[in-house]
């Protein structure tokens, strides 16, 4: 790929009812202050969870965040081959490990082998340090370092190549992260509301007056502006010539239809989008949370005053920055974008063939 860069910019306008999918500390609803009001919020990381989550859900191969990558390494190691006992494939997966400059730990309580902080880490890489291993008795010469780091640094499956990695004990072992995920913020002001709930004995029918338990438990309404982009350039760096179309399209799809599960079951709270925006460009990705700076206010069809406002604040983009190479929407509701999208299906194939389209073109200019 040439050294312009494409972004895929995903723009999502989302009403939800009542809910608490983003909790603090305290247990209350994340909020965020915004064009001098309180708006609801659900944290960035907490929208990436629910991407991996759904790729997950859909058999995808996902990275596991854990302390105990030696132990997950051990436990493939013995699979591999049953000759290796508990011990010596702990010692071989510490070594090999090690080669990256990963440091280690035994928990005194339970006695496994832990690193300092998380790794995230692909099952390509535990399968393939795992073969490695296996063929390998000294991992303390520069080949072996060299050798073991790049294992780490390929095979990355989708999410780790999306959201990235961090690695104090080496940062050679870093992976950049190709997509970008904003906090959702409501387009409005919300004003917080609590539920209280009682909890009975139905073994003590003649009590019934009798309350057990009483508590609360604070919610919001809102519609969501949501937003995320992927830097194409990084994602196929990311990957190593895994199918970068097919890719996109797999991160397209699961940050539109995921949603974070918390408090899930008290509030059933599980919407579609009512809106999407999808624009393809060079050179740099654009949010367009600043269309709600000035907050909606209506008593009815917030959705309709809201996507207008984005749509005024995309319009706007268009003096500062080169026409788009693709925009796309898909929504049930007036707008006045050209190019739209009968439903899913239609939107994710316009995306993969402006995309194609776009990288076969890089490609020629090469």
């Amino acid at each position: 790929m040439s050294n312009t860069n494409l972004y895929l910019d995903l723009n999502i306008l989302q009403k939800v009812p009542s809910f608490n999918i983003n909790q603090d500390s305290t247990g209350a609803s994340k909020t965020a202050f915004y064009g001098g009001v309180t708006r609801a919020r659900v944290s960035a990381q907490n929208w990436q969870k629910a991407v991996h989550d759904f790729f997950k859900a859909e058999n995808a191969a996902v990275a596991t965040k854990t302390k105990e990558v030696a132990e997950l390494l051990a436990y493939k190691l013995t699979a591999l081959d049953g000759s290796l006992d508990a011990n010596s494939a702990i010692d071989k997966s510490i070594a090999t490990l090690g080669a990256a400059g990963l440091k280690f730990k035994r928990d005194q309580s339970t006695g496994r082998v832990l690193t300092d902080t998380y790794l995230m880490i692909s099952p390509d890489q535990i399968e393939k340090l795992a073969q490695y291993a296996l063929t390998h008795d000294n991992f303390t010469d520069r080949n072996a370092k060299n050798d073991v780091t790049r294992i780490l640094q390929t095979n990355n499956s989708l999410d780790l190549a999306l959201f990235g990695r961090i690695v104090a004990d080496n940062p050679r072992l870093n992976v950049s992260a190709a997509a970008q995920v904003a906090h959702a913020i409501s387009t409005h002001e919300i004003k917080s509301e609590y539920d209280y709930f009682t909890a009975f004995d139905d073994s003590h029918p003649d009590k019934a007056t009798d309350v057990d338990m009483l508590g609360a438990v604070e919610y919001d309404s809102a519609i969501l502006y949501r937003y995320a982009n992927v830097s194409v350039n990084t994602l196929a760096n990311n990957l190593n010539g895994g199918d970068i179309v097919k890719s996109v399209a797999e991160f397209v799809k699961a940050f539109i239809l995921s949603m974070p599960t918390t408090a899930r079951m008290t509030f059933a709270n599980k919407t579609l989008p009512n809106y999407i925006m999808i624009t393809l460009r060079e050179g740099t990705p654009i949010n367009l949370a600043s269309a709600f700076e000035e907050p909606i206010i209506s008593k009815k069809d917030c959705i309709s005053k809201s996507i207008m406002r984005l749509e005024d604040e995309y319009m706007a983009t268009k003096r500062f920055v080169e026409e788009p190479l693709m925009n796309v929407i898909l929504t049930n509701h007036p707008s006045r974008i050209n190019n739209q999208a009968g439903n899913l299906s239609d939107l994710l194939k316009q995306v993969t063939d402006a995309l194609t389209k776009a990288m076969q073109s890089e490609d020629v200019d090469d």
